[in-house]
């Protein structure tokens, strides 16, 4: 399977509502279309080393992230198409490189080392899991997405993930998209762009009260398992000083 693709743009993100939803679409329903592929469940599996080093890298960097992840649409199958991706930010602008394989090529590829075909995609792709020591499923982050794209500016693109959840176990795309809820009912909303904000959509966001903010997914998931383990060890730690 030969897909390739490689994205350089910039990414905005919004935390919504879903009233500031139905509003905003109200405004530029007339320059935007849904994509191709509709509605969808986007299921993204974050690669990570034992210490959660890229996800403490990208929580505490302020200039440069970089991600690690295998992503499907649905709850693929071992012989469905699934894409490997590398996503870096650098001040604002996101650079992205990935590769179509099965989910069976990904996984072994993820267990053995060993690349399932050559490319410069899969050169890239090798070249940051021999950096991070093969780093092993971590995070599973699935959501329902609506997407759309501006009818005369096609490289703008708008995404809303709605019903974002999580597991931190049984970390297999294949298991399905089921998990913790994670973004307290609001929508996320990621404006893409390959270049400035067109005027037309930056009043029709105003006009929403719809202002930009720094949102991660498997950050957030992270930190919320962080912040559970912790408690969980205090209140151990609490019933075993009262047994004393």
């Amino acid at each position: 399977m030969s897909d390739q693709f490689i994205f350089r743009r910039i990414e905005k993100k919004y935390r919504i509502t879903p009233e500031q939803r139905t509003r905003l679409l109200a405004l530029v329903e007339n320059r935007l279309t849904p994509d191709k592929h509709g509605k969808s469940t986007v299921c993204s599996l974050y690669l990570d080393t034992p210490d959660s080093l890229l996800i403490r890298n990208s929580i505490d960097a302020k200039a440069y992230k970089e991600k690690l992840r295998i992503r499907s649409y649905g709850t693929p199958r071992k012989d469905s198409k699934v894409f490997f991706e590398i996503k870096k930010k650098y001040k604002g602008v996101v650079y992205k490189r990935r590769a179509a394989m099965t989910l069976a090529e990904a996984e072994a590829y993820v267990s053995s080392g060993a690349p399932p075909f050559e490319s410069q995609i899969i050169s890239e792709l090798d070249y940051a899991m021999r950096y991070y020591r093969h780093p092993a499923p971590a995070m599973l982050i699935a959501c329902e997405r609506e997407a759309f794209y501006d009818t005369q500016s096609p490289d703008l693109r708008l995404t809303f993930d709605s019903d974002i959840r999580y597991r931190a176990c049984d970390l297999s795309l294949a298991s399905g998209a089921d998990g913790t809820p994670l973004a307290d009912g609001e929508i996320i909303l990621e404006i893409k762009t390959g270049g400035a904000m067109p005027l037309w959509l930056a009043h029709a966001l105003d006009a929403c009260s719809i202002y930009p903010t720094s949102f991660s997914k498997y950050g957030t998931a992270y930190l919320r398992e962080l912040k559970m383990h912790a408690e969980e060890k205090a209140k151990g730690e609490y019933k075993n000083a009262s047994n004393l």
